[in-house]
């Protein structure tokens, strides 16, 4: 993936006119408008960590609605959803594996001399910006809490 950038989520968006990709075109202009509300909020143009921020939470709103909306039996919904967050994650570098933040996370707890989930604030002010887009932050404080609770056993 090259940089994130306004241009880049504009050309998706060309492309998926030509195409006729209703589902993709409506959300890069999701995107695109949520990007445009945090230039204006913030009076001037974005970093690309704040344009990894912006998919990042917008993936996440999609994420905690699916199963909401299976809970509801609208699985149309959910699976617009799932596939919104598809779209999305194209926009992310390339996700960590699971070994990969297996060992970040006990490197985080190593340096932060953490001992017990008490201390998981120190752990994860450590791995985030380590992981930046590369992992969902929900399975990462999880991870970290289970090896917090493992060494404290």
């Amino acid at each position: 993936m090259t940089t994130l950038n306004k241009e880049e989520i504009q050309n998706g968006i060309k492309v998926a006119m030509k195409s006729g990709d209703k589902l993709r075109l409506s959300t890069l202009r999701l995107l695109l408008s949520a990007i445009k509300y945090a230039e204006i909020e913030k009076g001037e143009d974005l970093a690309e960590d704040d344009y990894l921020k912006i998919v990042s939470r917008e993936i996440k709103k999609r994420r905690e609605a699916i199963p909401l909306y299976k809970q509801g039996k609208r699985l149309e919904l959910a699976e617009k959803e799932e596939k919104e967050a598809e779209i999305l994650s194209a926009f992310l570098p390339e996700q960590l594996s699971g070994a990969e933040v297996d060992a970040l996370v006990k490197d985080a707890i190593t340096e932060s001399g953490a001992t017990g989930a008490a201390e998981m604030g120190k752990v994860m002010s450590l791995l985030m910006p380590k992981v930046k887009g590369r992992a969902d932050g929900k399975e990462l404080s999880q991870k970290v809490r289970d090896q917090l609770e493992k060494g404290t056993e």
